[in-house]
This record gives structure tokens, sequence and C-alpha cells, in this order.
């Protein structure tokens, strides 16, 4: 086990963390799951990085660290979703796309092929992660009351009324969409011949 698929598996159990966390709610909970998910973000950036810079780029590395992306970033839009921050539609499209694209992946994994993530795919997962960790700021910053300056400006920029939350929502659903159509498109040779 290669250093970056060490830490997508460890994307995992800060996915584990973040749940918990989440689910005990309360300003400590709150902070463990933004810091949980945070982590787990910033893994998914350097997981890549430093598999293309070491060149330990591997297959299992290839279909790791996308399915550990879709369970970061589902488990998030279900929560927001319980905590009334997502439309459910909007959830229940991210899942169905992850499904879908995950059922493409076993379909080339049996016809020997592995599909990594495209770029807009990687786009996808950045406006997903935006939207998660800003409403995540809010649910944990928004009961504070103080005049510090930098919890007044998060809990400004944070705010579900604030352009953040549909800046960086709208742009993941069409990504989504998008994306979905795109490895769909792509593979559609390789489906259309299984069935």
């Amino acid at each position: 086990m290669n250093l970056p698929n060490t830490i997508t598996l460890f994307r995992l159990v800060l996915t584990a963390v973040f749940c918990v966390a989440a689910s005990a709610e309360g300003l400590v909970g709150y902070a463990i799951a933004l810091s949980a998910f945070v982590l787990g973000a910033i893994s998914d950036w350097l997981d890549g990085y430093l598999a293309r810079r070491m060149g330990l780029v591997t297959s299992l590395g290839k279909l790791l660290d996308p399915l550990a992306d879709k369970i970061l970033v589902c488990s998030g839009f279900v929560y927001l979703s319980a905590k009334g921050l997502c439309p459910v539609w909007v959830t229940a499209l991210i899942l169905c796309r992850e499904f879908l694209v995950t059922g493409i992946r076993q379909i080339a994994i049996e016809e020997g092929k592995v599909i990594a993530a495209d770029q807009l795919g990687k786009w996808k997962t950045t406006f997903q992660l935006t939207f998660i960790i800003t409403a995540l700021v809010y649910l944990t910053f928004e009961p504070v009351d103080s005049n510090n300056a930098l919890v007044t400006g998060l809990q400004y920029l944070s705010h579900k009324d604030h352009l953040l939350f549909p800046l960086s929502l709208w742009p993941a659903v069409a990504l989504t969409v998008i994306s979905g159509w795109s490895y769909f498109w792509k593979s559609k040779d390789m489906i259309l011949g299984k069935s």
C-alpha cells in the first residue's frame, strides 16, 4: 500500500469521523465535523498530487480515490438535506449520478479497463466540496455570539442567504448532470455491448 492510497483510505476514516461528529451536533460536534470534512477535502487533492509527483499512480488508486470522494461527498449532502440546507432532490440527483458512474466503472473493470476521474468530474467535486464546507461553516458559527472579526466574517460569508450558497450549489448540480452524461456517453459502446 503506497502513500497516496493510504491517504485515500484515511479519507474514509475521516468520513466516519464526520458522520459521528455531525450527528452529535452542537458547537463541538460541528467543529469536529467541519475539521474532518476539510481534512478529507484536502486529502482528495493531496493523494492525487503525490501519486503523480512520486510516480505512484496505480489502478487501485484510480478506483479507490473517486470512490472515497463519492462516500465523503454523499455523506455531506445526505446530512445537509436532513438539516434542510440542501433540497432533497439535489441529494437524490447526486446519489443517482454517483451510482451510475460507479456502475459504469464496474462494467469497465469487468472489461479489464479502469476509468479515472475526468476534468468535469473534478470540477463537479470542487463545487460540491465548496458547498458542503460553506454549509458546515454556517452550522458551526451561526449560533456563536462573538465580536471577533474572523467569526463575524465567517458568519456573513457562510450564511445560507449569502451568494456563496447558490454560487457553489447550482454549478455543482449542473456539473453533476453534465459529467454524469459525459461518463455515460464516453462509455456507451462498452455499456450497450454488455446489454
